[in-house]
């Protein structure tokens, strides 16, 4: 059993449990472990008042996941690195980027017998899951990040790395907070049953049945449309896009459903509907540079790789035959390898490209694919706040996307006396240029509706003590619709050169989950292109010698 630091108990006034996703889904539900967080949620009163509830926080154990089809695939291509044939000669392969796409590309490619050398332009691991401490020796971060059970590859990761024990489960519910009700929750406990309103939820679970039936290829079929068309064409009441689906598009690529292509979230649901623990979510119990990135790297090192910090590349220098000939640094310095890989998003290396490239089909779809502002919040209160969870909850705010009481749901953030919220601010495109204080005043009056009895927008209740925003003005890559066909393959046309990252193509879309696989796909397709590279690597060792 796995502790928060210690015990603590919060006392919350909250609805009973009803919301229209529920039984839309038909979940199988999750069972309830003696050890674990237990949330109590008992039905209110006929006279309608609210039952007090005690949350405990307490870990819930890691769902058993190992037997699951994806998790055995996902398992199956990590050991095709460490059963590969080793290499008579290593293959030294450049890495722009160590956020997840990167690392993992690393990682696999060490654990094949290669070189790699891990470039990073900052002085902080992490790309997307970059966190930094403050003066105070508080740390806060680029995102909310939560670990799915339906994320095979990122799960293998951390039993390769021997740190599961570092994620924190929380119990299988999907908590939403109701915007026409200040204050009070919604939620939903994967039943096994549909009750009522049965009508709207049939109506939608049989608009799911092709892409249960037809799997990836209808999935995919379905990214020429936005979420909000999808469900008018099936028939789905408004109501369930207005109450469950803004609140999912937002967490998933920080967009609403007119926007978002429908073929996001019905990979979501897929993986969600096939697999029983697939919707499970974990936080990881500290700051992700160190308690994630750090073990990656520590393990590419032990195997004769390198990362290093603040090497931001500024030109990839082309040989005359239009190859990678080096990556220029803007220190000056040049490094060459057998092969090169950019694993940065998608806007870093269109800034990159050579303008040679330009013009090849592979490369000119990339200008479809644009990176979504994000703004992440913290906030630092004087006081516990009781109106919360040991959970991501769904905000339904129209400023606000998830959030978590980090003080509760993470050990290395917990504090018994004092709540740090951390927001996910979406859609941002029309913040992203305002400045922090304006970005808090609007949070302020957000949270002013979740918590009426405890935040006042004027701070006439609980005080804020500090806080920290975060911007990214292109984050991960806008998941519109007839995007898909845009997505570039790990391995590009260009004799040598790779790309990995969550916008390249996999079947995890923008994720911490589709990072870590792209990578895994990229290290595959050069060792799968060893003897080319090696061919490649003499032809560039007798052109030096003519010169």
């Amino acid at each position: 059993m796995s502790l928060c630091g210690s015990v603590s108990a919060l006392s919350l006034n909250l609805q009973s449990s009803k919301i229209s996703m529920g039984s839309v889904l038909a979940f199988r539900s999750g069972e309830s472990m003696g050890n674990t967080l237990r949330i109590p949620f008992k039905k209110r009163s006929s006279k309608g008042a609210a039952c007090p509830l005690q949350v405990v926080c307490i870990d819930y154990p890691r769902p058993e996941l190992e037997n699951t089809v994806n998790f055995l695939e996902a398992a199956s291509l990590s050991a095709s690195f460490r059963s590969a044939s080793r290499p008579t000669k290593p293959l030294k392969v450049i890495i722009a980027g160590a956020g997840l796409a990167g690392l993992s590309t690393a990682k696999y490619l060490a654990d094949a017998g290669h070189k790699p050398i891990l470039l990073e332009a900052r002085d902080v691991l992490g790309g997307k899951v970059a966190a930094w401490k403050d003066d105070d020796g508080d740390w806060y971060e680029t995102g909310l990040h939560i670990f799915f059970g339906a994320y095979p590859n990122v799960q293998n990761l951390f039993g390769e790395l021997g740190i599961n024990d570092r994620l924190q489960w929380k119990e299988h519910s999907m908590i939403f907070a109701m915007p026409n009700k200040p204050g009070e929750f919604s939620r939903f406990d994967f039943p096994e049953v549909l009750p009522a309103p049965l009508n709207e939820k049939v109506k939608f679970a049989i608009g799911l049945l092709p892409a249960m039936l037809g799997g990836q290829p209808y999935v995919e079929a379905q990214d020429g449309l936005s979420v909000k068309d999808w469900m008018r064409k099936q028939g789905v009441p408004d109501r369930v896009t207005e109450e469950v689906f803004i609140a999912m598009s937002k967490a998933l690529n920080f967009i609403n459903p007119d926007e978002l292509s429908m073929q996001c979230i019905l990979i979501a649901l897929n993986r969600f509907l096939q697999e029983k623990h697939g919707s499970k979510m974990a936080f990881l119990d500290g700051n992700p540079p160190e308690r994630l990135c750090m073990p990656i790297v520590n393990h590419i090192e032990s195997l004769g790789g390198e990362v290093r910090l603040n090497s931001r590349i500024k030109k990839i220098e082309l040989n005359e035959d239009g190859t990678v000939k080096s990556f220029l640094l803007n220190n000056g310095n040049t490094i060459e390898g057998d092969a090169y890989v950019v694993a940065t998003p998608v806007d870093i290396f269109k800034l990159l490209l050579p303008e040679d490239w330009r013009e090849i089909s592979y490369f000119k779809k990339l200008e479809k694919l644009v990176g979504v502002p994000v703004i992440n919040v913290h906030i630092w209160f004087d006081r516990k706040l009781k109106n919360t969870y040991d959970h991501l909850l769904f905000s339904r705010s129209p400023l606000l996307s998830v959030y978590a009481d980090m003080s509760v749901t993470c050990k290395e953030y917990y504090n018994p006396n004092q709540s740090m919220l951390e927001l996910v601010f979406a859609p941002a495109e029309e913040w992203i240029a305002c400045s922090d204080s304006e970005i808090i005043d609007a949070t302020m009056k957000e949270l002013a509706k979740l918590f009426p009895d405890e935040i006042s927008a004027d701070q006439s209740k609980a005080k804020v003590v500090k806080y920290h925003i975060v911007k990214t003005p292109r984050s991960v890559y806008k998941t519109v619709p007839n995007c898909e066909p845009c997505r570039p393959l790990q391995r590009s046309p260009i004799q040598g050169f790779y790309l990995a990252g969550d916008y390249t193509k996999q079947k995890y879309l923008a994720s911490m989950e589709g990072a870590v696989l792209s990578g895994k796909l990229c290290a595959q397709s050069i060792v799968q292109d060893y003897e080319l590279l090696r061919t490649l690597g003499q032809r560039k060792l007798t052109r030096a010698s003519i010169h």
